[in-house]
């Protein structure tokens, strides 16, 4: 998948979810990561009226040139997060594109052709693997990375450790090699 991720022009991502998920944070961390490479980047956010629970969506746009416009049509790279949030914006992936949802939260349908679905357990591992589901987004990102080769993981990993609070670098940092791990799994065939 990730030589299919590498389109001529920029690339479009959306990161989508319920509030309190930490979307906003995996959508800064691959704006930071993208910004640390030299890219161009155009980063976009918007959430409901609740702050944890209601709809939230940031989308991010990484090239290598200027960009003319900063508004996310059609993503090729695709994250959701809740059952809302792929009902929502799952259809809007491009053809070609990938479509990376939390296979615990997410019931994928037969509304989205012509791209790549990619369901992985996001907030078990969290919470199984390192006790916290509140990383979930993290190990989102961190799969993100893998399958699309979209940036360099260490310097998206720079910028999670970057982007958290001291006390809970460590955790994140092991939450992003988790989503590494489990992306790689599912290419791969194998699971630990």
């Amino acid at each position: 998948m990730a030589d299919a991720m590498k389109p001529k022009g920029p690339m479009e991502i959306r990161f989508s979810g319920s509030g309190g998920q930490g979307i906003l944070l995996a959508a800064a961390i691959i704006a930071e990561g993208a910004t640390a490479q030299g890219k161009q980047v155009v980063s976009t956010q918007s959430y409901g009226p609740a702050a944890r629970g209601g709809a939230s969506k940031a989308e991010v746009i990484v090239s290598d040139e200027e960009i003319d416009y900063p508004e996310v049509d059609a993503p090729m790279i695709n994250l959701c997060l809740s059952q809302a949030a792929y009902g929502k914006y799952a259809a809007d992936t491009r053809p070609g594109g990938l479509l990376l949802y939390d296979s615990g939260l997410v019931e994928p349908d037969d509304t989205v052709a012509g791209c790549e679905l990619c369901g992985l357990p996001f907030t078990q591992a969290a919470l199984e693997r390192l006790g916290k589901k509140v990383v979930a987004n993290i190990v989102a990102v961190g799969a993100l990375v893998e399958v699309s080769g979209v940036l360099p993981a260490d310097a998206v990993e720079q910028a999670v450790v970057n982007r958290v609070p001291e006390r809970f670098r460590e955790l994140n940092s092991e939450a992003f090699r988790l989503g590494r791990r489990l992306a790689a799994e599912a290419r791969d065939g194998t699971q630990s």
